[in-house]
């Protein structure tokens, strides 16, 4: 399969962005990078409470497939982090490097 890039926007609730922030960092991305995802960059943007971050996937199922294996995780399902109790709302958008 081809390289799929996902371009996500997290709107964090209001208080719990620094708090998302170190979750995502000690959970999610350890596991993420595990289950062969990379990381291409976080950035906070405060003004707006939001969490913007590139999450990609090149291996041999789509990354569909391989995020709905980190869902179904038993490292995922003990980390004991419901999304919802830190986002208002989130964005994903597939996106193509061109540069």
């Amino acid at each position: 399969m081809a390289k799929t890039t996902q371009l996500r926007t997290y709107t964090v609730r209001d208080g719990l962005l620094d708090e998302w922030v170190a979750r995502w960092k000690t959970d999610i991305v350890p596991l993420r990078m595990e289950l062969g995802f990379t990381i291409g960059g976080a950035w906070v943007d405060r003004e707006r409470n939001q969490f913007v971050w590139l999450v990609s996937y090149d291996g041999p199922e789509t990354f569909a497939e391989r995020n709905a294996m980190y869902w179904a995780s038993p490292a995922r399902k003990a980390m004991d982090l419901d999304p919802d109790h830190y986002l208002v709302s989130t964005d994903d958008r597939t996106v193509e490097e061109q540069y």
